[in-house]
């Protein structure tokens, strides 16, 4: 009796969540308490009826995934690597569609997204939480998560520890951390548990309090030779690419050069290897008025046009306008009728 029932209702709601030549992927889905979608070709996906983050492919321009030898393969042929910063899934999703090499989970998310002071305030948990948004978004790009300040300084054991967290939990592919030449130890104690690193010179967030603030460094012979020399050690730790802030651009250039590891741009010119922007800045993903740096380039207002549409919004719900019969779910005459039958002999108590 009870093989019967579970066979009259699992083999249609299986035709009706998925239209394919077996049935037998849609009824594990539906037991397994899922929703029954397709995956093969041939097969119409079921219709939904809430909202979803679906991860979307783009068949016409498939892409293999990017590795530690895909950039330094980039590196050598004298190919930009592009990098572009994420911090949940949405923006996630759309840096890897639109193609970037690299994806950064920055703890420029602390202000940015989380509305934070500064990089100083974010902690491991929260990184982990936006890295692990990221990563379910990303599957072609690099992802490359930031140590939080305080996970790291301590010691190289403790640095270890925070990257194994951020690589397991977090679901990057490789870490990232401020500091120089005092930073040498650390770097290289990371590599050698199998995780690379990606360093970051030049202008340091996270030690804005130790530089007097947001200023570009590099600008003097000795500040520039004290970037070469961090440059210098972080690659002979064993840094996979380096970071540079806020670096003359001519500065930027003639260390790369002496480099043999890409360096990543962002305010040091284009003489480097690569360059990385916060997304929410180079889109235009903020209100007028807010201070952005001089390196950034606005390529688009997502500000501007998500205000519009959601004025727009306001304004036809005051209306009435919206929803309109096109953005309502149908019912038959008959039924409705009955309907309206039954609710004359509904009383309220």
């Amino acid at each position: 009796m009870a093989s019967r029932s579970s066979t009259q209702w699992l083999m249609p709601l299986a035709r009706s969540s998925v239209r394919c030549r077996t049935a037998s992927a849609s009824v594990f889905s539906v037991l397994a308490g899922r929703p029954a979608i397709a995956t093969r070709s041939g097969c119409e996906p079921q219709k939904r009826y809430s909202s979803h983050s679906p991860l979307g492919v783009d068949p016409a321009n498939p892409r293999k995934k990017v590795t530690m030898q895909t950039l330094r393969s980039l590196y050598k042929k004298g190919e930009p690597i592009t990098m572009l910063t994420a911090h949940d899934f949405p923006s996630g999703h759309v840096a890897e569609l639109a193609g970037m090499d690299v994806v950064l989970v920055g703890d420029s998310l602390a202000m940015v997204a989380l509305g934070m002071e500064d990089t100083s305030e974010i902690l491991m948990e929260e990184m982990l939480l936006h890295c692990r948004s990221v990563a379910r978004a990303v599957k072609s790009a690099f992802t490359v998560g930031d140590l939080p300040m305080g996970s790291y300084e301590v010691s190289p054991e403790q640095a270890v520890q925070s990257a194994i967290r951020i690589v397991k939990e977090g679901r990057v592919q490789a870490v990232k951390l401020e500091g120089g030449a005092e930073m040498a130890p650390t770097i290289k104690r990371i590599t050698q548990a199998g995780i690379p690193v990606v360093g970051h010179i030049g202008l340091t967030p996270q030690r804005q309090n130790a530089l007097g603030g947001f200023r570009v460094q590099g600008k003097t012979t000795a500040s520039a030779l004290k970037v070469l020399k961090d440059a210098l050690a972080v690659q002979e730790a064993g840094a996979s690419l380096i970071v540079l802030e806020a670096v003359p651009a001519e500065i930027a250039a003639l260390i790369t050069k002496k480099l043999r590891i890409p360096t990543i741009g962002i305010g040091a010119g284009n003489g480097c290897s690569g360059q990385v922007l916060v997304q929410i800045d180079m889109t235009g993903n903020f209100p007028p008025g807010r201070f952005l740096p001089k390196f950034v380039k606005k390529y688009a207002d997502v500000w501007g046009e998500a205000v519009k549409g959601i004025q727009q919004y306001r304004d036809e719900v005051k209306s009435r306008a919206y929803p309109s019969q096109e953005y309502t779910y149908p019912i038959a005459k008959e039924e409705l009728a009955e309907f309206e039958k039954a609710v004359e002999h509904v009383h309220e108590k």
